[in-house]
């Protein structure tokens, strides 16, 4: 069973910048695309942003696209998400999560493994 932690969160000003890793335990990470969603309070989970395995292939929401970049390396287990250019509205939990079927998506049924997330907190 893979476990997934999250780290990197806090609480910044409109227009700075954090950086969220996700490090992988007790699965070969290699084998999955990873992604990266968000839940706001009050909204559904929705997508952020995921990879391939081999980071070959990225994909991300039309409202993170230029701002937000994934990134992993299997070396260290870990998938990163670089948030840029932060809005008010990008105020959520964001959670990572394992996809076995490679296919970096937006659907979230297609990711088997989660981690707990990690609060962002964007002031205007």
């Amino acid at each position: 069973q893979v476990q997934l932690v999250e780290s990197g969160g806090g609480l910044v000003q409109a227009g700075g910048s954090l950086r969220l890793s996700c490090a992988a335990s007790g699965g070969t990470f290699s084998n999955y695309a990873m992604g990266w969603f968000r839940q706001a309070p009050g909204k559904e989970r929705e997508f952020v942003a995921a990879i391939t395995w081999r980071g070959g292939t990225t994909n991300y929401a039309e409202s993170v696209k230029n701002r937000f970049t994934i990134s992993r390396d299997n070396a260290k287990n870990t998938v990163y998400l670089q948030l840029d250019s932060l809005k008010p509205e990008d105020t959520a939990v964001y959670y990572c999560a394992t996809d076995p079927y490679g296919s970096s998506g937006s659907a979230s049924y297609l990711y088997n493994y989660w981690g707990r997330g990690t609060q962002v907190t964007v002031s205007s």
